[in-house]
């Protein structure tokens, strides 16, 4: 008897605690006039890097420092740059001056200096086939040997390909470069211009800017350092969106909707901040494994993004935070779902 009486007692302060807790957790959320939520305060990050490796000449701003928008505050070495960049400039040069040559074909000097070479190749074989008809008539009288005869007959055949040769020169400096030949040139030179401009784009990344205005946090690196392409020198803290995260409960998620006001508090101030919900998770944390009782349910919570309207720069990374939705606005949402669902 004893016993059931314990455990009727238990049963009894277990209930009076439950209520008890719902009562004050009502209450935390503002009874009829708002919902009240906790949450902290996060501010976009971005990792800054070169995007060319090298020795890190001087960072020029120290963490805490604000930053603006475009402001250099981290410089390379760029001596090994430009000379890449001089390299570069002077191939782009001789493949500009390739192409302008097979372009323009040859000069008229050197068509005539050919055409010069032709009248005197020709001279040369009318004197060896002079040369080879002396001797033919000679050597049927044994007047000259077989030996003289045979140099006479080459000396005619080499002047003779001499002079085809110097012909076949002539006709290709008229006819000029072949299409083949213009095309390969012009290609050759856009890559070197390509080449050019990928040295110069290297150049111009040895200075690093901030992307947005903001505040450094950290410096990873230090001037004398070497650093590679991608390699984190510096984070920026981006000021131009404040965003606080709060976790809204399974029973109040139809009553946060995407553009709910907000009125947001910090324990540093008694300013108030004013926002809206930019985002809700459709993704539930803290989900029970197994079981959804209704009592299970209330653990269900969502994720949610609030953005800051009007913040200034007392609002910091992490900085925990009092949000508090009034019901006038939940009301408002509502009656805006309603005529737009109708």
């Amino acid at each position: 008897m004893k016993r059931i009486v314990i455990l009727a007692i238990l049963i009894v302060v277990a209930a009076g605690g439950y209520f008890a807790y719902n009562r004050i957790h009502e209450k935390e959320k503002g009874g009829e006039n708002a919902l009240n939520y906790y949450g902290s305060v996060e501010i976009r990050r971005v990792n800054l890097s070169f995007r060319v490796g090298g020795r890190i000449a001087e960072i020029l701003a120290e963490e805490g420092e604000p930053l603006m928008k475009g402001q250099v505050f981290a410089r390379l070495d760029r001596a090994p740059l430009d000379v890449e960049v001089a390299a570069a400039q002077a191939s782009r040069d001789q493949a500009a001056a390739t192409l302008e040559r097979a372009e323009n074909g040859s000069r008229k000097q050197e068509i005539e200096e050919a055409r010069a070479l032709v009248e005197e190749y020709r001279a040369t074989l009318a004197l060896a086939e002079a040369e080879l008809e002396r001797n033919q008539g000679l050597i049927g009288k044994n007047a000259v040997s077989r030996s003289l005869y045979d140099a006479s007959l080459s000396q005619r055949d080499v002047a003779k390909a001499r002079l085809a040769r110097a012909e076949a020169t002539v006709d290709l400096l008229v006819e000029g470069t072949r299409r083949e030949d213009v095309e390969a040139a012009r290609a050759a030179l856009a890559h070197a211009e390509a080449a050019l401009e990928k040295a110069k784009i290297a150049a111009a990344d040895s200075e690093l800017v901030a992307p947005n205005d903001g505040v450094l946090l950290t410096r990873v690196a230090e001037p004398g350092s070497m650093t590679t392409a991608g390699q984190t020198v510096a984070t920026l803290s981006v000021r131009d969106v404040v965003w606080v995260y709060i976790f809204v409960e399974e029973p109040d998620l139809g009553k946060v909707a995407p553009g709910t006001p907000v009125e947001i508090r910090t324990d540093s101030s008694d300013h108030v901040y004013r926002g809206h919900v930019g985002y809700v998770s459709p993704e539930a944390e803290f989900t029970p494994k197994t079981v959804e009782t209704p009592n299970l349910r209330t653990n269900l919570v969502y994720r949610a993004r609030v953005v800051v309207e009007n913040f200034d720069q007392e609002l910091r990374q992490g900085a925990p935070v009092d949000v508090k939705i009034p019901i006038a606005s939940i009301s408002d949402r509502v009656e805006e779902n309603k005529d737009s669902a109708e």
